[in-house]
């Protein structure tokens, strides 16, 4: 909703906003584009007399005072995805990245490819690729790449926003259990997915993860476009390590490409960098020019982003919340870690893992069980339980000794400070705030020198 104010700012418009709890990156970036921000959902901003209410899935029924008044008062509203296609993406080739896991930073990538190809690409992507410096730009290239989420639309529309965006390149990263809040099983997610796959036109493009059996199982029900699949067995585009953690050659249908040499971790990276190299391709974009393109490519904010180093305690910010990418997210930092190796003055190499379970799914429990196994490759591990309905410490209890579990925040900080030693890697893993831990703990850190 943040990055849909930015383009509605950008194409002329007033536009005014409200949430609760707002945090940076996307707080300062609404401030930054002169975006005035109110704090909760009273009816008093009605006084702002707007032309439409623009509503995102965060509003419920019953509980904010604003929408209340807006279907009392018989006022327009719209949601956010269809505002988004009526207003911006009508008229544009889209190029969509959809998945339970790398949209953010697939179509970071693929937006910086356009970009560093010439074709200045509009794009909407929740978060911040540093390449850019912000989530969301209107331009008047024909191209714009969004991040396709198959969250629900609005509580007047249970679809998936991706269906709004009408994609003419779509790529499907890959598909497993999420959202348990709005999703039953798996099976609902996939028959999204297949509702997203009808909407792509016969000359468009589906760049589909040929190794997820939920993404070919999706496809099978029926799909009407061209298909180029990545990272599976057989022909497609695949990814060969070239040496180094860092840097791989890229093949299609087992003819070489080029190579990517670049500072991104995993085997996760390698699969996203794929998808944009063939989504690229299919408005133009050379595969040796989107290769080269990826070279210049950073990362995006809250993706193991540097946040600081204290008491020679290294600190990363990263977004993953859903096992799967917790596990990812630890896996490249250990092979970055077993490649690199430790000198005498950073000899630990250890990984201090810290997770808030925050999403929705996450504060359900419904994958609690599986959360010991993600963090097995964490040297220790400190699970913030603060809010938390189910017993933390208990599905933390596989792990022994090596895992903490503190319901305050303060007390959490204090105890891996304690336990902080030169030369550690502490991965914060959250998909919030989490209450500015980051730089607390780095400030707690530096005390200890």
């Amino acid at each position: 909703m943040g990055g849909i104010a930015v383009l509605a700012k950008q194409a002329g418009h007033r536009v005014t906003g409200c949430d609760a709890n707002v945090y940076p990156p996307m707080s300062t970036q609404l401030e930054a584009q002169g975006i005035q921000l109110s704090e909760g959902f009273g009816s008093d901003q009605l006084e702002l007399k707007p032309d439409i209410f623009v509503i995102g899935n965060v509003v419920t029924r019953g509980k904010q005072p604003l929408m209340e008044e807006i279907l009392n008062r018989g006022l327009p509203y719209i949601s956010g995805p269809q505002w988004l296609f009526e207003n911006v993406l009508k008229d544009k080739w889209v190029l969509a990245v959809a998945g339970t896991h790398g949209k953010t930073t697939t179509s970071s990538m693929l937006a910086w490819v356009l970009e560093d190809c010439g074709l200045d690409p509009g794009f909407l992507i929740g978060g911040v690729p540093m390449n850019f410096g912000i989530s969301a730009r209107l331009t008047e290239s024909p191209f714009f790449v969004i991040e396709a989420d198959e969250y629900d639309t609005a509580f007047f529309d249970k679809r998936s926003k991706f269906v709004h965006y009408h994609p003419r390149t779509a790529v499907l990263n890959n598909l497993e259990y999420d959202h348990a809040d709005i999703f039953p099983d798996l099976a609902a997610i996939e028959t999204q997915f297949h509702h997203l796959v009808r909407t792509v036109p016969a000359n468009g493009l589906v760049v589909a993860n040929g190794g997820d059996n939920n993404v070919l199982r999706t496809l099978g029900r029926g799909c009407w476009s061209p298909v180029e699949y990545f990272g599976g067995p057989g022909f497609g585009w695949k990814a060969k390590l070239a040496g180094s953690v860092d840097a791989f050659e890229v093949t299609l249908n087992d003819q070489p490409v080029g190579q990517v040499d670049w500072n991104l971790q995993g085997e996760h990276n390698r699969l996203n960098a794929l998808a944009a190299i063939a989504a690229a391709r299919h408005v133009g974009v050379p595969a040796k020019e989107g290769i080269e393109a990826l070279n210049r490519f950073i990362n995006v904010k809250r993706r193991m982003e540097l946040r600081g180093e204290a008491a020679g305690v290294v600190v990363y910010d990263d977004f993953a919340h859903h096992p799967t990418a917790i596990a990812t997210t630890l896996a490249g930092l250990r092979a970055s870690i077993s490649v690199s190796g430790n000198s005498s003055a950073n000899p630990s190499g250890r990984i201090l893992a810290v997770l808030e379970p925050r999403s929705n799914t996450m504060k359900l429990g419904v994958m609690k069980d599986q959360l010991p196994t993600s963090l097995a490759q964490a040297d220790l591990v400190f699970c913030y339980s603060g809010g938390i309905d189910w017993d933390v410490a208990a599905a933390m209890a596989p792990l022994g000794d090596k895992a903490t579990t503190e319901a305050d925040l303060t007390g959490l900080i204090e105890r891996i400070a304690a336990a902080a030693r030169p030369g550690d890697r502490i991965v914060v893993m959250s998909n919030g705030g989490f209450g500015g831990i980051h730089d607390r703990l780095l400030a707690r850190l530096a005390q200890s020198t």
